[in-house]
Protein backbone atom coordinates (compact mmCIF):
# COMPACT_ATOMS: atom_id res chain seq x y z
CA UNK A 1 0.00 0.00 0.00
CA UNK A 2 1.26 3.42 -0.83
CA UNK A 3 1.22 6.32 1.51
CA UNK A 4 -1.42 8.87 0.55
CA UNK A 5 0.12 12.46 0.23
CA UNK A 6 -1.95 15.01 1.11
CA UNK A 7 -1.38 18.65 -0.06
CA UNK A 8 -4.23 19.64 2.10
CA UNK A 9 -6.87 17.75 4.18
CA UNK A 10 -8.81 16.26 1.86
CA UNK A 11 -6.88 16.75 -1.45
CA UNK A 12 -4.02 14.63 -3.33
CA UNK A 13 -2.40 15.84 -6.21
CA UNK A 14 -1.50 12.55 -8.11
CA UNK A 15 1.48 14.31 -9.67
CA UNK A 16 3.23 14.70 -6.51
CA UNK A 17 1.43 11.41 -5.46
CA UNK A 18 3.33 9.74 -8.35
CA UNK A 19 6.47 12.07 -7.65
CA UNK A 20 6.85 12.88 -11.22
CA UNK A 21 5.29 14.71 -13.79
CA UNK A 22 1.94 12.56 -15.44
CA UNK A 23 0.89 15.56 -17.18
CA UNK A 24 -2.48 18.05 -16.40
CA UNK A 25 -2.66 18.25 -12.53
CA UNK A 26 -5.02 15.88 -11.46
CA UNK A 27 -7.05 16.66 -7.94
CA UNK A 28 -8.37 13.55 -5.74
CA UNK A 29 -10.61 14.91 -3.43
CA UNK A 30 -11.08 12.67 -0.41
CA UNK A 31 -13.95 12.59 1.30
CA UNK A 32 -13.79 9.89 3.59
CA UNK A 33 -16.43 7.01 2.28
CA UNK A 34 -16.40 8.45 -0.93
CA UNK A 35 -14.00 10.34 -3.11
CA UNK A 36 -14.21 12.60 -6.64
CA UNK A 37 -11.52 13.30 -9.26
CA UNK A 38 -10.91 16.99 -10.61
CA UNK A 39 -9.63 16.55 -14.23
CA UNK A 40 -7.92 13.37 -15.59
CA UNK A 41 -5.52 13.94 -17.69
CA UNK A 42 -3.90 12.39 -21.38
CA UNK A 43 -5.14 8.62 -22.30
CA UNK A 44 -1.72 7.42 -21.79
CA UNK A 45 -2.19 7.99 -17.95
CA UNK A 46 -5.31 6.87 -17.11
CA UNK A 47 -4.45 3.00 -16.60
CA UNK A 48 -1.02 4.26 -14.17
CA UNK A 49 -3.62 7.08 -12.22
CA UNK A 50 -6.28 4.30 -11.41
CA UNK A 51 -3.60 2.11 -10.27
CA UNK A 52 -2.23 4.63 -8.12
CA UNK A 53 -5.39 5.36 -6.29
CA UNK A 54 -6.06 1.58 -5.59
CA UNK A 55 -2.36 1.18 -4.04
CA UNK A 56 -3.34 4.05 -1.68
CA UNK A 57 -6.09 1.75 -1.12
CA UNK A 58 -9.08 3.60 -2.04
CA UNK A 59 -12.23 1.77 -2.78
CA UNK A 60 -12.10 2.45 -6.99
CA UNK A 61 -16.51 2.50 -6.55
CA UNK A 62 -16.68 4.83 -4.05
CA UNK A 63 -15.27 7.41 -6.90
CA UNK A 64 -18.61 9.36 -6.51
CA UNK A 65 -17.59 11.46 -10.22
CA UNK A 66 -14.75 12.50 -12.28
CA UNK A 67 -15.24 16.33 -13.14
CA UNK A 68 -13.48 18.05 -16.18
CA UNK A 69 -12.77 21.68 -15.40
CA UNK A 70 -12.75 22.31 -19.23
CA UNK A 71 -12.95 20.66 -22.66
CA UNK A 72 -9.11 21.03 -23.55
CA UNK A 73 -7.79 17.52 -24.13
CA UNK A 74 -4.77 17.65 -21.96
CA UNK A 75 -7.27 17.69 -19.08
CA UNK A 76 -9.98 15.28 -20.57
CA UNK A 77 -8.40 12.96 -23.78
CA UNK A 78 -8.36 10.16 -20.88
CA UNK A 79 -12.39 10.40 -19.83
CA UNK A 80 -14.14 7.88 -21.21
CA UNK A 81 -11.39 5.81 -20.22
CA UNK A 82 -11.51 6.68 -16.29
CA UNK A 83 -15.46 6.75 -16.83
CA UNK A 84 -15.10 3.08 -17.81
CA UNK A 85 -12.47 1.71 -15.30
CA UNK A 86 -14.40 3.77 -12.00
CA UNK A 87 -17.96 3.13 -12.95
CA UNK A 88 -18.57 6.22 -12.16
CA UNK A 89 -20.41 9.63 -13.67
CA UNK A 90 -18.66 12.43 -15.94
CA UNK A 91 -19.21 15.94 -14.79
CA UNK A 92 -19.20 19.36 -16.84
CA UNK A 93 -20.82 22.94 -17.48
CA UNK A 94 -23.21 22.73 -20.28
CA UNK A 95 -20.67 24.81 -22.24
CA UNK A 96 -18.14 22.42 -22.24
CA UNK A 97 -21.10 19.57 -23.20
CA UNK A 98 -20.83 19.56 -27.22
CA UNK A 99 -16.97 19.08 -27.62
CA UNK A 100 -16.93 16.47 -25.23
CA UNK A 101 -20.00 14.64 -26.26
CA UNK A 102 -18.42 15.11 -29.97
CA UNK A 103 -14.90 14.60 -29.35
CA UNK A 104 -14.70 17.65 -31.74
CA UNK A 105 -11.17 18.01 -32.14
CA UNK A 106 -10.67 21.64 -32.87
CA UNK A 107 -12.38 22.96 -29.59
CA UNK A 108 -10.61 20.85 -27.59
CA UNK A 109 -7.18 21.54 -29.10
CA UNK A 110 -6.52 17.88 -30.22
CA UNK A 111 -5.36 18.77 -33.74
CA UNK A 112 -3.83 21.73 -34.34
CA UNK A 113 -2.61 21.53 -38.22
CA UNK A 114 0.03 24.35 -38.19
CA UNK A 115 1.76 22.72 -35.55
CA UNK A 116 1.89 19.14 -36.58
CA UNK A 117 -0.18 17.97 -33.49
CA UNK A 118 -3.35 15.51 -34.17
CA UNK A 119 -4.12 13.17 -31.10
CA UNK A 120 -7.46 10.79 -30.96
CA UNK A 121 -10.38 12.55 -28.85
CA UNK A 122 -12.61 10.24 -27.61
CA UNK A 123 -16.25 11.14 -26.88
CA UNK A 124 -17.28 10.96 -23.95
CA UNK A 125 -20.62 10.96 -22.14
CA UNK A 126 -21.54 13.45 -19.86
CA UNK A 127 -23.94 12.04 -17.18
CA UNK A 128 -24.25 15.21 -14.51
CA UNK A 129 -24.34 19.24 -15.50
CA UNK A 130 -22.42 21.40 -13.26
CA UNK A 131 -23.73 25.25 -13.23
CA UNK A 132 -22.49 28.35 -10.70
CA UNK A 133 -23.55 28.23 -7.34
CA UNK A 134 -24.01 24.27 -7.51
CA UNK A 135 -22.43 22.38 -4.34
CA UNK A 136 -20.80 19.15 -4.91
CA UNK A 137 -20.74 17.10 -1.73
CA UNK A 138 -18.32 14.39 -1.57
CA UNK A 139 -18.47 12.23 2.02
CA UNK A 140 -17.44 14.97 4.26
CA UNK A 141 -16.64 17.79 2.49
CA UNK A 142 -18.42 20.43 -0.11
CA UNK A 143 -16.98 22.09 -3.06
CA UNK A 144 -18.80 24.77 -4.41
CA UNK A 145 -18.73 25.02 -8.39
CA UNK A 146 -17.63 28.79 -10.03
CA UNK A 147 -18.11 29.13 -13.97
CA UNK A 148 -14.91 30.85 -14.93
CA UNK A 149 -15.39 31.21 -19.00
CA UNK A 150 -12.82 32.84 -20.82
CA UNK A 151 -10.18 30.74 -21.25
CA UNK A 152 -12.56 28.27 -22.35
CA UNK A 153 -17.09 29.15 -22.76
CA UNK A 154 -17.00 26.18 -20.03
CA UNK A 155 -14.06 26.44 -17.63
CA UNK A 156 -15.07 25.49 -14.00
CA UNK A 157 -13.26 26.22 -10.58
CA UNK A 158 -14.24 24.53 -7.09
CA UNK A 159 -13.89 26.68 -3.87
CA UNK A 160 -13.30 24.42 -0.95
CA UNK A 161 -13.42 26.56 2.56
CA UNK A 162 -9.75 28.46 2.12
CA UNK A 163 -8.56 26.65 -1.14
CA UNK A 164 -9.53 27.82 -5.24
CA UNK A 165 -8.73 25.01 -7.49
CA UNK A 166 -8.94 27.47 -10.26
CA UNK A 167 -8.10 25.57 -13.54
CA UNK A 168 -6.60 27.27 -16.29
CA UNK A 169 -7.09 30.57 -14.90
CA UNK A 170 -4.16 31.32 -13.36
CA UNK A 171 -0.45 29.87 -12.98
CA UNK A 172 2.15 30.49 -10.50
CA UNK A 173 4.05 32.80 -13.27
CA UNK A 174 1.13 34.92 -13.26
CA UNK A 175 0.51 33.14 -16.97
CA UNK A 176 -3.14 31.90 -18.09
CA UNK A 177 -4.70 29.84 -20.07
CA UNK A 178 -4.48 29.87 -23.88
CA UNK A 179 -5.77 32.27 -25.74
CA UNK A 180 -7.14 31.00 -28.87
CA UNK A 181 -10.63 32.13 -30.87
CA UNK A 182 -10.48 27.97 -32.14
CA UNK A 183 -11.57 26.99 -29.21
CA UNK A 184 -13.75 29.79 -27.84
CA UNK A 185 -11.57 32.10 -25.72
CA UNK A 186 -13.12 35.32 -24.22
CA UNK A 187 -10.57 38.34 -23.02
CA UNK A 188 -13.32 40.20 -21.54
CA UNK A 189 -15.05 36.70 -19.73
CA UNK A 190 -10.95 36.50 -18.66
CA UNK A 191 -10.44 39.37 -17.05
CA UNK A 192 -13.49 39.02 -15.14
CA UNK A 193 -13.14 35.64 -14.12
CA UNK A 194 -9.97 36.79 -12.37
CA UNK A 195 -11.41 40.06 -10.78
CA UNK A 196 -13.45 37.66 -8.88
CA UNK A 197 -10.24 35.36 -8.03
CA UNK A 198 -8.47 38.51 -7.24
CA UNK A 199 -11.87 39.88 -5.02
CA UNK A 200 -12.55 36.45 -3.13
CA UNK A 201 -10.64 35.19 0.28
CA UNK A 202 -9.02 31.50 -1.18
CA UNK A 203 -5.79 31.78 0.97
CA UNK A 204 -4.28 29.06 -1.81
CA UNK A 205 -4.59 28.47 -5.65
CA UNK A 206 -4.49 24.97 -6.88
CA UNK A 207 -3.95 25.23 -10.55
CA UNK A 208 -4.44 22.73 -13.43
CA UNK A 209 -1.02 23.36 -14.20
CA UNK A 210 2.42 23.72 -12.12
CA UNK A 211 2.70 23.99 -8.54
CA UNK A 212 -0.15 24.98 -6.09
CA UNK A 213 0.42 28.39 -4.51
CA UNK A 214 -0.15 30.79 -1.82
CA UNK A 215 -2.76 33.06 -3.60
CA UNK A 216 -0.60 36.38 -4.06
CA UNK A 217 -2.76 39.49 -5.66
CA UNK A 218 0.00 40.81 -7.35
CA UNK A 219 0.32 37.51 -9.78
CA UNK A 220 -3.72 38.02 -10.36
CA UNK A 221 -3.84 41.61 -11.32
CA UNK A 222 -0.86 41.31 -13.29
CA UNK A 223 -2.40 38.93 -14.92
CA UNK A 224 -5.51 41.25 -15.31
CA UNK A 225 -3.33 44.12 -16.73
CA UNK A 226 -1.30 42.54 -19.19
CA UNK A 227 -5.02 40.49 -20.78
CA UNK A 228 -6.85 44.26 -20.07
CA UNK A 229 -4.04 45.65 -22.87
CA UNK A 230 -4.86 42.34 -25.15
CA UNK A 231 -7.96 43.22 -25.58
CA UNK A 232 -6.70 46.15 -28.10
CA UNK A 233 -4.10 44.03 -29.40
CA UNK A 234 -4.08 42.42 -32.94
CA UNK A 235 -1.63 40.26 -32.09
CA UNK A 236 -5.28 38.79 -30.43
CA UNK A 237 -7.44 38.50 -33.43
CA UNK A 238 -10.53 38.40 -33.10
CA UNK A 239 -9.97 37.61 -29.28
CA UNK A 240 -9.46 41.25 -29.43
CA UNK A 241 -12.56 43.69 -28.65
CA UNK A 242 -10.97 46.74 -30.97
CA UNK A 243 -8.39 47.78 -32.48
CA UNK A 244 -7.46 51.44 -31.85
CA UNK A 245 -4.54 52.11 -34.47
CA UNK A 246 -6.97 50.72 -37.10
CA UNK A 247 -10.15 53.18 -35.60
CA UNK A 248 -7.45 56.14 -35.73
CA UNK A 249 -6.05 55.04 -39.67
CA UNK A 250 -9.96 54.95 -40.52
CA UNK A 251 -10.88 58.36 -39.41
CA UNK A 252 -8.03 59.61 -41.03
CA UNK A 253 -8.61 58.29 -44.80
CA UNK A 254 -12.27 59.67 -43.73
CA UNK A 255 -11.32 62.86 -43.03
CA UNK A 256 -8.80 62.93 -46.07
CA UNK A 257 -5.78 63.10 -43.88
CA UNK A 258 -2.82 62.24 -45.48
CA UNK A 259 0.11 60.88 -43.81
CA UNK A 260 2.90 63.80 -42.89
CA UNK A 261 6.23 62.69 -42.92
CA UNK A 262 7.74 65.51 -42.39
CA UNK A 263 10.78 65.57 -39.64
CA UNK A 264 11.17 61.92 -40.23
Amino acid sequence: MLKRKYLFPHVIEMNYQAGRRLGVNVYLIDGGSEFLLIDIGYMDTVEEIVELIRKMDFNLSTCKMVIATHADADHIQGLTRARELFKTKVAAHPLSVPPLETGDEILTYATIKAQGISIPMPPCKVDLLLHEGDVIKVGDVQLQVWHTPGHTAGQLSFKMGNLLFSGDNIYKDSCVGVIDAHHGSNIPEFIASLKRILHDDATFLLPSHGPVFRRDNRILQKAIDRLTEYQYMADFGTCAIGWPLLDEWEADVCAGRMPNFSGQ
